[in-house]
């Protein structure tokens, strides 16, 4: 992008506003330019500076907290354009993006092909659509509005428009759960149960999308994951895995800037979440895929008709990119483990890696599950032996030892923060437990701060089929400040989360 002809200049003065992965501009409604041009509130504009552009969304305002002649931008801009304060910029009006046609028709029902799906997504990832542009192609896909077709050329066009890794070697394993079940971080256990057995993995994470935390929030807590191509490749090297952000790797780099708008929509639906996954794998040079499908009836995967159309959905995208797939449905009927929430997750996989895992069975079971699956889909054992090789490792110390080495190759291991606030929630009465809604207890973690807040979340006391008493503690809220910590009994309060029996 260049300055346009007739384009205007303006200082920059530095307000410190975050918006932020969304470009902003802010200038004075009465200024020069917006009413020479035309601009309004939430215009599209043009932003350049020595050789650099960005389209930026603008925002006006009306006191003299901006004089005339002046403007500011978002804190994502001013280190997108690499620009200081008193720096000129020039504004002007940009060229029409095409592609929203595209987004336009899909929203009146019409399918994409490839060649629309991939100028949508060349424009997504230059950063040419706002927010709103955004929301309104996430949910144009949304539901069951991606057919087949579309929904292989939505991964493709991710992929192609982000980096790929080449390995030396082969077979490269990986592992996703689709989500929607709290606690279930099966990945910092897999990853080096696998690595240890001479395995490659190089996992890319992402962050959490409808959840209280992804895997990349709970490995941030401990150790680097923002890593660069190059340093992951380094990693991956030297011990055969890694567990790095996928954001900052680029690879499928739409899929992060999608993650961004799905979470504020709070929907994750079926045709994105397999390009979403499937995307990365095949960026990330992946042969082997064990996915793990929770079903429950608050889980994301709602019964086995669901089930069978996401593995059907599943398997005929990762043919198409020569990718062997094996899926494990698993219980989707409550969380997994004690803790929810990027801080007690990573304690409850310390916990299994160190052999420490009273109260963590189903947690440690589901890992060894995964990483079974992996050793015999990868020939590293035979069909039937790969649970007493996971077993093996994990037992022995030989997972945790290569947890270790891992973090220490990605930039140290670190200790998971704690909450400054905790108040428990106890038991209205005595009896058992008869089911814990997956979707309301995500939420009370994500009012509690999660996964902004690392340290907050859900730490668990009780599973389904026991029995409690009256006054006993259900679960404990955690938070970084008191007034999360009310936001989220405010909701306990007036919610069904924990459905007991009556009984002695």
């Amino acid at each position: 992008m260049s300055p346009a002809d007739g384009a205007h200049g303006v200082r920059l003065r530095r307000l410190g506003i975050d918006t932020r992965q969304e470009a902003t501009l802010f200038m004075r409604r009465d200024c020069a330019i917006c009413r020479s041009e035309g601009f309004a509130a939430h215009s599209r504009v043009l932003v350049h500076f020595n050789g650099r552009s960005l389209i930026a969304t603008l925002n006006q305002v009306t006191t003299n907290i901006i004089a005339n002649g002046e403007a500011s931008l978002s804190e994502n801009a001013w280190q997108r354009l690499g620009v200081r304060e008193g720096d000129e910029v020039t504004v002007s009006h940009p060229s029409p993006v095409e592609s929203l046609g595209h987004v336009r028709a899909k929203l009146y029902g019409n399918r994409l092909d490839a060649p629309s799906m991939r100028a949508v997504l060349d424009d997504v990832v230059a950063e040419r659509y706002s927010d709103i542009h955004l929301a309104a192609f996430v949910s144009a896909c949304s539901g069951n509005n991606l057919d087949d077709e579309e929904i292989l050329s939505l991964t493709a066009a991710m992929v192609e428009t982000g980096e790929r890794l080449q390995w030396d070697r082969s077979p490269v394993v990986d592992k996703h759960c689709v989500g929607g079940l709290p606690g279930n971080r099966t990945t910092p256990i897999v990853v080096p149960i696998v690595a240890a057995c001479g395995l490659t993995m190089p996992k890319t994470s992402s962050r959490a999308i409808t959840s209280p935390a992804g895997t990349a929030d709970v490995m941030e807590t401990l150790a680097p994951i923002a890593l660069d191509l190059a340093t992951m490749r380094r990693v991956v090297e030297r011990e055969g895995a890694c567990i790095v952000w996928g954001g900052a790797v680029r690879l499928a780099p739409a899929d992060d800037i999608f993650i961004r708008v799905e979470r504020a929509l709070d929907i994750d639906s079926e045709g994105q979440l397999v390009a979403s996954v499937l995307s990365k794998k095949v960026a990330a040079g992946s042969t082997h895929l064990v996915l793990d499908l929770p079903v429950g009836p608050t889980a994301k995967v709602r019964g086995p008709h669901a089930a069978e159309r996401l593995e059907t959905l599943l398997f005929y995208t990762s043919r198409a990119f020569g990718i062997e797939v094996r899926v494990l449905r698993s219980d989707g009927t409550q969380p997994v483990g004690r803790g929810i929430g990027p801080a007690l997750e990573a304690r409850d996989v310390l916990a299994v890696l160190q052999g420490d895992d009273g109260g963590l069975a189903d947690l440690r079971a589901r890992s060894l599950a995964l990483a079974a699956a992996i050793l015999e889909l990868a020939g590293v054992s035979p069909e039937g032996g790969g649970m007493a090789l996971a077993e093996a490792v994990l037992a022995d110390g030989r997972a945790w030892r290569k947890f270790q080495a891992i973090c220490d190759a990605q930039g140290g291991l670190r200790e998971p923060p704690t909450a400054p606030y905790t108040r428990p929630v106890p038991a209205p009465r005595g009896g058992r437990i008869v089911a814990i809604d997956n979707r309301r207890i995500a939420r009370v973690a994500k009012l509690a701060g999660a996964p902004d807040d690392p340290a907050a979340g859900i730490e668990l006391h009780a599973a389904v089929g026991s029995r409690v008493r009256r006054g006993q503690s259900l679960f404990t809220v955690h938070a970084e400040s008191p007034g999360e910590l009310d936001y989220a009994f405010d909701y306990i309060a007036t919610n069904h989360i924990v459905q007991i029996e009556d009984g002695d």
